[in-house]
């Protein structure tokens, strides 16, 4: 089969937030939103769900837990029960019912900075102190997990750590001797661990996701695992996810949490769900080699092109995390720069944190011209700055 990610449609003519947050004539590579259509298997099941016309109530059947545990075993071999998946709006709530199900306020949540926004903001937003435990960043760009400021961030009130792996805004891929020390670490303290890996599909070759809740049974009885087809197929905006909880104590104090303020998936985001997972493969294949490319090539254009900007591969995610502090912009601010001097929207580096000031976040899921045509006007920015 084959499949077009090089057509680039024009998104202003519809509701886009990545394309409406800007002026028109601003390229937007930030939010993390593809552009590229969801998978034709998608696209027919909602159809056909539409044309049904009924747009009740929803309620999960049979072939929905066989077809996500079924993929679970296949893609980690991680066996997991039907009863341990509740589908939920969006892994964004599940986080911040994680912080309210599992901690009261005073006490805390550990996070790795530079770290996604509403990570950052969750436990704020439940009335916990935020514990900082930035990763280290050696001097080839790739980001480690710094274990002794891991251990320094748990204080006497923090009760749940928050994970990002894949790791969004850096890129990495936690392999699974990372993920066992920062779990023993978590069990020694009696930490929650609250797994948000919504990326977990879009990993590179030479990498491997590996589930921390997979890894053994112990670890799995202290975990909520938080996934999503929404990255994997284009499908932010349909509000569907899944939420993994083995542990039934833990499972039925998520619930609980939940009661009346976070309800059920809608029925079309649950009709995308299952035609992603059980339909979508070839799809998702074919968007992992396209997007491998484009992180090629903008790593390359970013070395040789792209003066005092540095780039580390990322192993998964289709995200960009550039250090542009060498390149000694005003106010070390290059999201302001790029917007303003380029017409190219990123994202602002010091929203993930105090370690990501002088970054920038590049969403690289686009066509290659459109890429090509963002890169080129960073490019001359740079070239008329100097």
């Amino acid at each position: 089969m084959t499949f077009d990610f090089d057509t680039i449609h024009d998104r202003r003519r519809t509701e886009s937030n990545k394309w409406h947050k800007y002026p028109a004539d601003v390229l937007p590579l930030w939010v993390a939103d593809m552009d590229f259509r969801s998978p034709d298997a998608v696209i027919r099941a909602l159809r056909e769900r539409v044309e049904h016309g009924f747009f009740g109530y929803g309620h999960e059947q049979p072939e929905f837990y066989e077809v996500v545990t079924e993929r679970l075993w296949k893609r980690y071999g991680w066996r997991v029960s039907p009863e341990a998946i509740l589908h939920q709006p969006g892994v964004i709530p599940g986080f911040n019912l994680a912080c309210r199900a599992f901690a009261s306020p005073g006490d805390g949540a550990v996070v790795q900075t530079p770290m996604y926004p509403p990570i950052l903001r969750a436990p704020d937003n439940c009335g916990l102190s935020r514990e900082e435990a930035p990763l280290a960043r050696p001097a080839d760009g790739r980001y480690v997990i710094d274990f002794d400021a891991f251990r320094a961030a748990i204080r006497d009130r923090t009760k749940l750590f928050l994970l990002c792996n894949p790791h969004n805004p850096v890129g990495r891929v936690y392999e699974r001797e990372d993920l066992v020390r920062l779990a023993r670490i978590c069990l020694e303290r009696g930490l929650v661990i609250c797994a948000d890996e919504i990326h977990c599909d879009l990993v590179y070759p030479g990498h491997a996701h590996v589930p921390i809740a997979s890894i053994d049974p112990e670890i799995e009885r202290h975990t909520i695992t938080l996934m999503a087809p929404s990255k994997t197929f284009n499908l932010p905006g349909l509000k569907s996810s899944i939420t993994i909880i083995p542990n039934a104590a833990l499972r039925e104090k998520f619930v609980a949490a939940q009661l009346d303020l976070v309800r059920a998936a809608n029925v079309l985001g649950y009709t995308a769900t299952l035609a992603a997972y059980r339909d979508g493969q070839p799809w998702l294949d074919a968007l992992l080699r396209y997007l491998e490319g484009n992180r090629d090539f903008l790593a390359e254009y970013v070395r040789t092109r792209l003066p005092g900007v540095a780039m580390s591969r990322p192993e998964g995610t289709y995200l960009g995390w550039l250090d542009c502090r060498a390149a000694k912009l005003p106010n070390d601010d290059p999201y302001t720069f790029f917007l303003e001097r380029a017409r190219v929207a990123l994202n602002d580096g010091a929203a993930f944190g105090a370690p990501g000031r002088g970054f920038v976040r590049l969403n690289y899921a686009c066509p290659r011209a459109l890429l090509t045509q963002a890169l080129d006007r960073m490019r001359d920015a740079l070239a008329a700055r100097a």
